[in-house]
C-alpha cells in the first residue's frame, strides 16, 4: 500500500518497486494499492502487460523526462485546442462536466508526451494472467455540507470493478458513471478515459476547512461540535423526567443547527470542487437490516449510519474526493476479509509528519474493529524515525502483520548502497529534506524537479527497501510460521 504526495509520492514508488523487484519480491506480492499521486505511477506501469518481469529503470528514465520538463508547456495553444475538443466530446458522451475532468487531462499532459486514451479495463491485460499485482484505486464518497468525520465511503476501482466496501455492491468498472436504478442498467455511457479517473483520484480541490483542521491536528473538535445537528438519546437521562415514558420505544430527539450555525456549517464544510458520477446505487434502500450485516458493521462509521434511510437517499450522483483528505492511506481495501491479506508493506510517502497517516488509520481501524497490528511507536523512535518497523502484535489472529517504512534519509546520508560508504565528493547526493511539504524542492506541490533532486528521491526509496531486506523476509517468514500454525490448528 503507497500514500499521497504529489510527485513526490509517484517518485518515491518507482525508486520502491525497483528495490523490491531487484529482491526478486515482486512475484510475492498480490496487490498494489494506491491513491491521489501514486496512481499516477500505477497508471503509467499497467499500460505494459508484464512491466513487473521488464527491467523497471525504462519506465523510469520515462517519468524522469517528464518530471524534469516545464509544465507551463500543458497550457500551450495546442494542449488548449485539444482540451477544449476532449471536454466537449465528455459532454456530449452524457457525463456531468466539472473542473476535475481539465484537471485530469492537464495531468495526463504533465506525464505523457501524447494522449493517452486507454482507460481501467484496459489494464485486465497486464493482471488476466497473474503476471502482475492487482491494482486498485481507491476515492472517497463524501456528500454536502458534511465533514468527512460525519460522513465518508470508501470507493474501490480494480480493472474488473467498481463499488463500496461498505454495502458490498459493486458494479463492472467500464460501467462506472453510467445511469443505473434499483441495480439496472439504464443508461450506458462510453467507459471514461483514465485520465479523467486521475484527476478523480488526486482531485486537491476537494479539501475543505474541516478535512485541513482534522489532518493538522488542530481543535476540529471544536468546530464540529458548533456545526452538526445534535442527537440525544432520551434515555441518557439529560432530557426533563417527563419526556421518560414507560409505555414508548427508546427514541433519541433531533435537534437541528441553528440559522447561525448552519451557515458557519456551509463555510467550513465546503469543498470547492469534487468529481460527480453516476450514483450506480440509485433507487436502492438501505433499511435497518443493513445494521444486521457484517460488512456494514465494519465499515459504519458515519452519523447517518443510525438512520439508514438518510444514507442513500438516492442522491443522481456520487461526490468523490482525494482520499488524502481524510486519511493518507490506500490499504482499507486490503483489509477486506475476503481477500485473506497476510503482510501489508505500508510505504509511507507522506511530506511531513512520517507517523500521522500511521496513527490517523491505527486509531481508525480500532474505533472499527478492524484486524490491524498496534502500530506503537516509542518517542525516541518518533523523535529519530528508522528506515523500517515490523509491526505484528495485534488482539486478533486475522490481523495481518505490517512493515512499515517511512519516508526517512537516515543512513542514505552515510552509504550510496547497502554497506557501501559514500566518498566526500558523493555525501551532497544523500541529502535528501522530505521534513515539509510546502519548503523543500520535495514539497507535495512542487510538479517539477531537476535530474539531481528526481535521482536523490528515487535512490532514497530504492534504498530504504534494499537496506531492510533482512526485516522483510523476517516478516515473510513470520508469515509462513502463522499459516502453519493456523492450519494445523484448523485440522
Amino acid at each position: 500500500m503507497t500514500t499521497a504526495g504529489g510527485v513526490r509520492s509517484m517518485t518515491a514508488m518507482y525508486g520502491s518497486l525497483l528495490a523490491l523487484q531487484k529482491l526478486n519480491l515482486l512475484d510475492c506480492i498480490s496487490y498494489t494499492a494506491g491513491l491521489s499521486g501514486t496512481t499516477w505511477t500505477m497508471i503509467n506501469l499497467y499500460e505494459d502487460a508484464n512491466w513487473s518481469q521488464k527491467d523497471l529503470e525504462a519506465h523510469i528514465s520515462d517519468a524522469r523526462k517528464h518530471v524534469m520538463k516545464n509544465k507551463l508547456s500543458c497550457f500551450s495553444r495546442r494542449h488548449l485546442t485539444y482540451y477544449e475538443k476532449e471536454i466537449c466530446q465528455r459532454h456530449r458522451d452524457g457525463y456531468k462536466l466539472s473542473f476535475i475532468d481539465l484537471w485530469g487531462l492537464i495531468i495526463e499532459s504533465m506525464f505523457n508526451d501524447e494522449p493517452n486514451h486507454h482507460k481501467l479495463s484496459d489494464q485486465r491485460q497486464a493482471v488476466n494472467l497473474g503476471q502482475n499485482p492487482l491494482p486498485i484505486y481507491l476515492a472517497l464518497n463524501v456528500k454536502e455540507r458534511y465533514s468527512t468525520l460525519d460522513f465518508k465511503e470508501w470507493v474501490e476501482f480494480t480493472p474488473y470493478e467498481a463499488g463500496f466496501l461498505k454495502y458490498g455492491a459493486f458494479i463492472n468498472v467500464e460501467h462506472f458513471g453510467s445511469e443505473f436504478y434499483m441495480g439496472h442498467l439504464t443508461k450506458k455511457l462510453p467507459e471514461s478515459e483514465l485520465c479523467y479517473m486521475q484527476g478523480m483520484l488526486s482531485n486537491i480541490y476537494s479539501q475543505s476547512l474541516l478535512d485541513a483542521l482534522y489532518l493538522a491536528d488542530c481543535s476540529e473538535d471544536f468546530w464540529h461540535r458548533w456545526t452538526r445537528d445534535r442527537v440525544v438519546d432520551i434515555e441518557d437521562g439529560t432530557l426533563p423526567s417527563m419526556l421518560h415514558r414507560p409505555d414508548v420505544q427508546p427514541t433519541c430527539l433531533f435537534t437541528p443547527s441553528g440559522s447561525l450555525t448552519a451557515v458557519l456549517r456551509d463555510v467550513v464544510t465546503m469543498r470547492p470542487i469534487v468529481a460527480e458520477y453516476g450514483n450506480f446505487m440509485r433507487g436502492l434502500q438501505v433499511n435497518d437490516k443493513y445494521l444486521e450485516n457484517d460488512r456494514f458493521s465494519v465499515w459504519k462509521d458515519t452519523v447517518l449510519d443510525n438512520f439508514p434511510n438518510k444514507l442513500n437517499e438516492t442522491p443522481e450522483y456520487l461526490e468523490l474526493t482525494d482520499t488524502a483528505f481524510f486519511i493518507n492511506t490506500s490499504c482499507p481495501p486490503l483489509l477486506r476479509p475476503e481477500r485473506k491479506v497476510d503482510l501489508i508493506l505500508h510505504l509511507n510517502y507522506s511530506g511531513g509528519s512520517q507517523t500521522l497517516p500511521l496513527d490517523l488509520a491505527t486509531k481508525y481501524y480500532e474505533e472499527q474493529g478492524i484486524p490491524f497490528p498496534k502500530a506503537v511507536l516509542t518517542d525516541e523512535d518518533r523523535k529519530h524515525l528508522k528506515e523500517c518497523y515490523l509491526f505484528d502484535k495485534a488482539e486478533s489472529p486475522k490481523a495481518p502483520i505490517l512493515l512499515y517504512f517511512p519516508l526517512v534519509c537516515d543512513t542514505f546520508q552515510k552509504y550510496k548502497a547497502p554497506g557501501v560508504e559514500r566518498s566526500p565528493s558523493e555525501m551532497e547526493e544523500g541529502q535528501v529534506d522530505v521534513s515539509s511539504t510546502v519548503f523543500t524542492p520535495f514539497a507535495t506541490g512542487a510538479l517539477q524537479y531537476s535530474e539531481a533532486n528526481f535521482n536523490k528521491l528515487l535512490n532514497l526509496s530504492n534504498y530504504n527497501i534494499l537496506n531492510n531486506q533482512h526485516m522483510i523476509l523476517q516478516a515473510l517468514r513470520t508469515t509462513v510460521q502463522r499459516k502453519k500454525q493456523q492450519k494445523q490448528q484448523s485440522l
